[in-house]
């Protein structure tokens, strides 16, 4: 079984971050063997750096704590559902 982690690098004041949100919430309902975690990205500049963010939102895809993805561009909850299921298979 391949152990994926999500991370969503947010910041509070973005609007697109807002809607990304949203869509992260319907992902946690629908992979539930998948570990979510939001992080503010103001609370955590040093993993900004580490990762080399380049913009909010962003989801970091990690399979056994290595990280294999970022995604900027949330097209859709299907999109991103198909993105994370193949690689949580």
């Amino acid at each position: 079984m391949i152990v994926v982690k999500v991370v969503y690098m947010y910041t509070p004041l973005c609007g697109t971050c807002q809607v990304a949100s949203r869509m992260v919430d319907v992902l946690e309902q629908l992979l539930p063997s998948v570990t979510f975690e939001r992080q503010d990205l103001n609370y955590v500049p040093d993993k900004a750096v580490e990762w080399c963010i380049e913009s909010v939102p962003c989801l970091l895809i990690f399979q056994h704590d290595k990280l294999v993805q970022k995604i900027y561009a949330f097209h859709s909850v299907p999109y991103l559902y198909e993105t994370l299921r193949k690689l949580a298979e």
